[in-house]
């Protein structure tokens, strides 16, 4: 977390200069940490937090994020940070949102329609608004997505695959295809391409390469024993431990839930999102016809 905290505070100085910066909030262990360690970089850096927001998307007034949000900021003293940023379920528009990605993943283009809304949002209230970090890479850093929704994948190939899901999984050298990346590389361009087609600049510490160096140097087998809730657990005792140590702060740690989930209800979810894969293939390709 010295590594990470380090490299917030570089780009705070270096990257952001005077300007706000925006984090997009979902209080789970990544955007949590890299709000809390943004906060304490400002505070020590000697400039004003009142840069800082943090921003948290709700659809319809349904979603579990933002009543989360309110939470964690208030269990540090923090809510003044809070922004919530609104949105109707109609808006959400997974079509739009593989024009601007172009891919059709499921996950990836759930997730990034939802980033899009909250960006929108942001540019709508901010339109001078530039700056934006978030927790993107935690999770892949920590092994930190649900083994059993994926058929493939058991406890011992993902704790004995260093990169798995950095660099994706399958058979074969290219892995996925000639033209798409596997693991974060593909699944950052969700949150890429939509802040740059708003006019952000995104970063992300957890995607650096000494963080990620860092990450793979943790015994993952000898701290969970081949044991998936203790897998599932160690991120967060990983991370708050390491803002403990460094801003005094006691990080608040949620059950893992994914941004389309946590952003809308479960209802507001199924009615705008299709089930198959097939249908976000069939309008990707319906641009390339």
């Amino acid at each position: 977390m010295a590594t990470l905290y380090e490299e917030i505070k570089k780009w705070l100085k270096h990257q952001a200069g005077s300007g706000p910066v925006g984090v997009s909030f979902s209080a789970g262990v990544d955007s949590g940490s890299v709000f809390l360690l943004t906060y304490h970089a400002l505070l020590e850096l000697g400039e004003s937090p009142s840069r800082l927001k943090a921003f948290t998307l709700s659809v319809d007034g349904s979603g579990q994020d933002l009543k989360q949000a309110r939470e964690f900021l208030k269990a540090v003293g923090l809510e003044l940070f809070l922004e919530p940023i609104e949105v109707q379920a109609s808006g959400l528009d997974w079509k739009k949102t593989i024009r601007v990605v172009e891919d059709y993943k499921p996950l990836d283009i759930q997730a990034a329609t939802m980033n899009l809304a909250l960006l929108e949002g942001i540019r709508r209230r901010y339109p001078e608004w530039v700056h934006m970090i978030d927790g993107d890479g935690g999770d892949e850093n920590m092994k930190d997505y649900p083994i059993e929704e994926n058929p493939e994948l058991t406890i011992r190939s993902v704790l004995n695959n260093l990169m798995l899901y950095h660099e994706g999984w399958g058979v074969g050298r290219m892995k996925h295809s000639l033209t798409y990346s596997g693991g974060l590389s593909r699944g950052y361009m969700r949150t890429y391409t939509t802040a740059d087609t708003l006019g952000f600049k995104g970063f992300s510490p957890y995607t650096l390469e000494n963080v990620i160096e860092i990450a793979e140097g943790i015994p993952f087998i000898d701290l969970t024993g081949w044991d998936h809730e203790k897998l599932y657990a160690l991120k967060g005792q990983v991370v708050a431990s390491g803002v403990k140590a460094i801003t005094g702060m006691e990080m608040p740690v949620f059950e893992k839930r994914r941004f389309q989930h946590g952003a809308a209800s479960k209802e507001a979810f199924l009615t705008h999102f299709p089930e198959r894969e097939l249908e976000y293939r069939k309008e990707f390709l319906s641009h390339y016809e």
